[in-house]
């Protein structure tokens, strides 16, 4: 598995699939091509479905900028190896082509050309488990066996930038852009939480309101942490906000918990996919969940085996989830999917501390299951806005102005 430097990832929201890897890609092709006339990029299958919503177009045209760029949507095409394909031309005076290429997002903002360094020998938490338990070591130390002492200075980097996404997100009111016309709401779930009592509906209105600042952050583009995706962000920040508070964490808790949830995201990035593109939104918020659930039960004081159950469960009860993200944009579902996702894990947590840690499903089997479940989905249950909540909102809204045109037309 490679380094959590390739899993966390520092970049503008909405969409770590849709914006940073088209970015990085976009950057890359030109620095391979720099005496070039214009460029064009042709975005396939869901890049082009939801491109616009997730404001692939303005990513790739900055990584171009000054230089001309050609955007070309084809998203009833699909490249030969994953749904997230995109052409890159270089082109001369004449329009004559000076050189291509093939890119692939695959979830996360990583591109399937990328040429980082496996660091970790293990590719299966039951291996993991195996080795932390003959060496006497936490996942966390097991993390920083082979990732050396430097990994915790990154996931100081990872900390404080969620923690920025947090206080931005608490503090900024308004409209959600993009033509759904939405409100933040982070701001006043989080006014409203301080006026609670202690509970469990404090806990879980403050949980709602750092995620809801996280998510409408990176509906709005601005700097998040993919935790594993953009799309998924405001889980773990929740999490590891909520709990920092109450439990009143050393900041190298809130470290060791990072590299606890990161090791678990690794896990499914390696062994099934992050991306909605390919697995639905299973991969995503169901990822995002076993990785704040890992997280929390460590900071709980659970043993190896009960983060592995925490993380199993925060999986396993998202099976299925489908990404059909309304009007192709990070918002309906996506906000409250964090918030409930965020929810879940804390309750993922408690029922693993509860336990000793033994259960008949591993989270292998999980991922292994959540591989084959978004093989299985239809194209248009996976980042396409083709169907589901997508298609039922897009039919309302041409109904709605139908009627507009047409008064005296009888509804259906």
């Amino acid at each position: 598995m490679q380094s959590l430097t390739e899993l966390y990832r520092f970049g503008k929201g909405p969409s770590s699939s849709h914006t940073i890897a088209p970015q990085r890609a976009a950057k890359r092709f030109r620095e391979d091509f720099p005496g070039a006339h214009s460029y064009r990029v042709t975005l396939f299958g869901s890049l082009a479905a939801t491109g616009r919503g997730h404001l692939s177009d303005q990513a790739i045209i900055q990584a171009f900028t000054p230089a001309a760029v050609e955007i070309l949507w084809k998203p009833l095409e699909e490249l030969r190896v994953l749904p997230n394909g995109m052409l890159l031309a270089a082109l001369g005076p004449s329009g004559e082509v000076l050189g291509e290429r093939e890119e692939y997002s695959t979830g996360g903002g990583a591109l399937l050309s990328d040429k980082a360094a496996h660091v970790y020998p293990a590719e299966t938490m039951a291996e993991i488990l195996s080795s932390c338990q003959e060496a006497g070591e936490s996942f966390w130390e097991y993390v920083q066996r082979f990732e050396g002492q430097g990994i915790l200075a990154f996931l100081e980097q990872v900390w404080q930038a969620m923690c920025g996404s947090v206080v931005r997100g608490i503090r900024t009111e308004g409209v959600l852009p993009g033509g759904l016309r939405l409100r933040r709401k982070a701001c006043s779930f989080h006014r409203r939480a301080r006026a609670l009592e202690s509970g469990c509906f404090r806990t879980e209105a403050f949980l709602a309101a750092y995620a809801y600042a996280v998510a409408e952050e990176n509906a709005c583009g601005g700097d998040v942490v993919s935790a594993p995706t953009c799309g998924a962000s405001g889980v773990l920040p929740a999490i590891l906000t909520s709990l920092s508070s109450t439990l009143e964490c050393r900041d190298e808790d809130i470290l060791h918990a990072l590299a606890t949830a990161g090791l678990f995201g690794n896990l499914v990035k390696r062994n099934a996919s992050i991306s909605g593109a390919v697995v639905g939104c299973q991969g995503e918020i169901g990822t995002a969940c076993a990785m704040a659930a890992a997280a929390a039960t460590q900071l709980l004081g659970g043993t190896p085996p009960q983060i592995e159950y925490a993380a199993e469960m925060g999986l396993e009860h998202h099976l299925g989830l489908t990404c059909d993200p309304v009007a192709g944009l990070v918002q309906i579902p996506c906000i409250e999917r964090n918030a409930h996702a965020a929810t879940r894990a804390l309750s993922c947590c408690h029922f693993a501390l509860l336990s000793d840690g033994l259960h008949r499903i591993s989270f292998d089997d999980v991922v292994t299951v959540m591989a084959e479940t978004g093989r299985a989905l239809p194209a248009l249950y996976r980042e396409t806005s083709t169907g589901g909540l997508a298609q039922l909102y897009h039919r309302r809204i041409s109904e709605h102005h139908a009627q507009k045109k047409d008064p005296d037309k009888p509804h259906d």
